[in-house]
Formats: C-alpha cells, sequence, structure tokens
C-alpha cells in the first residue's frame, strides 16, 4: 500500500501547505465589507455624532440670535461714531467762534464809541458817520456779534457786572437803571459782560 493509501482521515500531511490563518476581523466576527476598514467605520460614527451635536446647539440657541446680535453691535458702533461726529463738529464750531472772537473783540471799543456818539445826538439820520456806523455793525453781526444788556432788565450776576448801585425807593427787585457799555457775546463765547448800573431798594 503506499503512503498516500495509509494517510489516517483529518491527519495532515507532512510537507503539506497549512491553510492561512483567518484575518483577526473575519475572527471577531466583524468583518468589515465593501472594502471599509475599521478605521472607515469608526470616523463615520464620529462624524455622525458632531453633527447630531451641532443640531443640538443651534436646535438650542434662541431663533435669529446671531442676527441680533450683530444688529446690536452695529447699533453700538453707528451710535458711538454719531456722538463721536458730534463732539468733532461741535469742537470745530467752538474754535472758529473763538477766532473769531480774537478777531472781533478790539473793535467793541469802537462799537462803544459809536453807542456815544449815538446818545450825544451824534449819529444823525443820513449823516456819513451814521452810515459807517451803520456798516459797521451790520458786519460784526454777520459774523455772529449779539450785544445784552438793556434798561429795564433784572440783574443777572452771570451776565452783567454792577459797577455802581443806586437806591430806588419802591425796588422789591435788583434791575438795570443804567447801562455805561453793552455786553457782547459770539455763540457760545462770551466776550464781555454787560457794564450796569444797578436799581436797589432805598432800604438797601
Amino acid at each position: 500500500m503506499s503512503n498516500e493509501e495509509q494517510r489516517t482521515p483529518g491527519e495532515d500531511p507532512i510537507g503539506d501547505e497549512v491553510p492561512a490563518a483567518e484575518p483577526a476581523a473575519n475572527a471577531a466576527g466583524s468583518a468589515p465589507q465593501d472594502g471599509l476598514t475599521v478605521d472607515d467605520i469608526l470616523g463615520a460614527e464620529q462624524n455622525e455624532d458632531a453633527h447630531a451635536a451641532d443640531q443640538a446647539d443651534v436646535a438650542a440657541a434662541p431663533s435669529g440670535a446671531p442676527e441680533d446680535f450683530y444688529l446690536e453691535d452695529l447699533r453700538r458702533v453707528t451710535a458711538e461714531y454719531a456722538n463721536y461726529r458730534k463732539r468733532t463738529e461741535t469742537n470745530a464750531s467752538l474754535e472758529k467762534q473763538r477766532l473769531t472772537a480774537a478777531v472781533v473783540t478790539p473793535l467793541l471799543t469802537v462799537l462803544d464809541d459809536f453807542d456815544r456818539a449815538e446818545a450825544h445826538g451824534d449819529l444823525e439820520e443820513g449823516s456819513a458817520f451814521a452810515t459807517i456806523a451803520q456798516k459797521v455793525r451790520g458786519t460784526l453781526e454777520r459774523f455772529g456779534l449779539e450785544s445784552f444788556g438793556e434798561v429795564g432788565e433784572v440783574f443777572d450776576p452771570q451776565v452783567h457786572e454792577a459797577i455802581a448801585q443806586v437806591p430806588v425807593p419802591g425796588t422789591e427787585q435788583h434791575t438795570v437803571l443804567d447801562v455805561i457799555e453793552r455786553g457782547y457775546r459770539l455763540g457760545d463765547v462770551e466776550l464781555r459782560p454787560a457794564k450796569v448800573a444797578v436799581a436797589v431798594g432805598a432800604d438797601g
């Protein structure tokens, strides 16, 4: 009998090739299908979990919250810019008034001379002197110059400078009895207060 005939069933022949072991994935019962690896499957599961978490965050956020945030931020920036522009314009206007005041102030004495001449009747209607006075006053008014201080006004220490007090019977409130020099302002800049004589009560 030949050697081949004497082999017992189940006995591996000596020198014959031993079948290769099954892959670990097949042995564990989780063999990848369609060419996918275990890492591919685990990565897909992680992506699904992350997507689900993002969906949950979106659902939990208030409706329109991103738009409201950017809109509120835009409103804040717009308000800050508006305030900055307003302050800049105010400062520029005040600086312009101060520069104009520096030029106009020396001319106030000329206006005082016109007032004294008018009080003495030297500014006759139609005279050359009256025409000059009118042009000078009109020019300064166009620059924004304003005068204040009139007889009969209530005395205000903020705008009046009392250089004399005159007792007047029956006076209950201090009032301007006479204007020695008019006060002048240019916009928000006060050039000088009005110099006045104040009527006070006879009892002081």
